[in-house]
């Protein structure tokens, strides 16, 4: 297992045992064999090494129910503090329960062909033979940068600027509403090397796909979206409301998940990934240019894999892999899919079913949210088989699909993996993205 933790537990001096029964689904909480009607603090940190904070909705002073049970939703890392019962050593770190859901799920038939995105029927949910087989799990690496860029989207879509700030950390508060409302935050990522792919042993590993591993160097440092594009982002910058799920309550901060390649960036001839750089002006990304002054762009394929790994060689950037590629409750931990959720997909039900508000589930090594689940990812690549080792890589020169990342909320386990891969015509209008700023 990782060497990073989510769960950490402070006792008081008091002799029964706590008990972290689960971390699931978007951020919930269970703690057992607490003392009825006493009194826990919940609080949340973007990292282990704190600070320490109860500013997230519920959080605080939370009240254990008369069953002996504390239940709460939580971000990012979390602690619970002076509970009152157990017989660990103070500031023993406990990690989320990683056994599998006993709940009958359909046997999904085997396939080696490429895993297309076809927006009549939604992504495909073919699956490899589970496997309980785990290669060594790897502890992220830091980056040496913690710098964030944040534009202000409120003035909207008829604004003449956008004005842009830098954070050198994480807001005190953490990432409120407005990050992924009215603002927009992408997160400096370092330069380096990694491997891309994902080794065939690794369950789910799909034959067909073209996962093959190779080492990849990134030359230059570059801005990656802390969350996918949310529905009001999308709003602010092109003034229309394009996503399936359209519950006005939960809609703001869920990701934008009806929107093709060409309204990303552009379908003329001047926007011809990887002949050149340029998009349409009447593009989101032509728009955000125009209105930053910032060459913004999607990531390119192994862009968001670098950022979405963060260190890691496991199907999971938690550090784990699959135990089960159709339902895993490692994968519950970390993204919304088939089955903590996704399989209800109610346009208009909130969001505990279809898409999960960003931010909903664990973050990455490198504080990235969403990169297994909830959204389809677009990336700038055209889709082909992946070379050998290279730097900078920008895909093939041409092609008729666009690689996609990341699985959906309507996927199986072992397509929301972090080395599965996706393809879509550039001009069907059924993903989302995340921003990207070249350095």
């Amino acid at each position: 297992m990782p060497t990073a933790t989510y769960a950490q537990v402070e006792p008081a001096a008091t002799s029964a045992p706590v008990e972290i029964v689960a971390f699931q689904h978007n951020g919930r909480l269970v703690a057992a064999n607490l003392e009825a009607g006493s009194t826990a603090t919940v609080e949340w940190a973007s990292s282990l090494a704190g600070p320490w904070t109860n500013t997230w909705e519920s959080l605080g002073e939370v009240k254990v129910g008369a069953d002996g049970l504390l239940d709460v939703s939580v971000p990012m890392f979390f602690r619970v503090r002076g509970v009152g019962a157990t017989t660990l050593p103070a500031t023993t770190t406990s990690t989320p329960s990683t056994s599998s859901s006993t709940e009958t799920v359909p046997v999904i038939p085997p396939s080696d062909d490429y895993l297309e995105i076809d927006p009549s029927t939604g992504p495909s949910t073919s699956s490899a033979t589970p496997s309980t087989s785990s290669s060594p799990e790897t502890a992220p690496v830091a980056p040496s940068s913690g710098d964030y860029l944040v534009i202000d989207l409120s003035a909207g879509p008829s604004a003449s600027s956008y004005p842009v700030t830098y954070l050198t950390a994480v807001p005190a508060g953490g990432w409120t509403d407005e990050y992924k409302t009215t603002k927009l935050v992408v997160q400096r990522i370092p330069a380096g090397s990694f491997t891309m792919g994902s080794p065939s042993g690794e369950p789910g590993h799909r034959l067909g796909g073209d996962e093959t591993q190779h080492q990849v160097t990134l030359t230059r440092d570059f801005y990656i979206g802390v969350f996918e594009v949310t529905q009001q982002q999308w709003e602010r910058v092109m003034g229309t409301w394009p996503s399936s799920y359209t519950h006005v309550a939960y809609r703001d901060s869920r990701p934008v998940e009806r929107v093709s390649y060409d309204s990303v960036r552009g379908s003329s001839a001047v926007a011809d990934w990887p002949a050149n750089g340029n998009v349409d002006a009447d593009s989101f990304m032509g728009r955000l240019r125009a209105r930053t002054g910032k060459a913004f762009d999607l990531p390119t394929e192994s862009q968001w894999e670098y950022a979405g790994r963060a260190g890691t060689t496991t199907a999971l950037n938690s550090g784990y892999n699959l135990i089960n590629t159709t339902s895993d409750a490692r994968l519950s931990q970390v993204g919304r899919f088939l089955y903590n959720g996704g399989i209800d997909g109610t346009p208009n039900g909130d969001s505990t079913v279809g898409t999960a508000q960003v931010g909903s589930y664990l973050p990455n090594a490198w504080g990235l949210y969403d990169f297994h689940g909830n959204v389809w990812e677009w990336c700038l690549d055209w889709f082909g088989t992946y070379p050998g080792t290279v730097s900078d890589p920008k895909g093939p020169v041409s092609g008729i699909n666009r690689v996609a990342r990341g699985g959906a909320w309507d996927c199986a386990a072992h397509i929301c993996r972090i080395g599965s891969r996706g393809l879509c015509r550039p001009d069907y209008g059924c993903l989302g993205f995340r921003a990207c700023l070249p350095q």
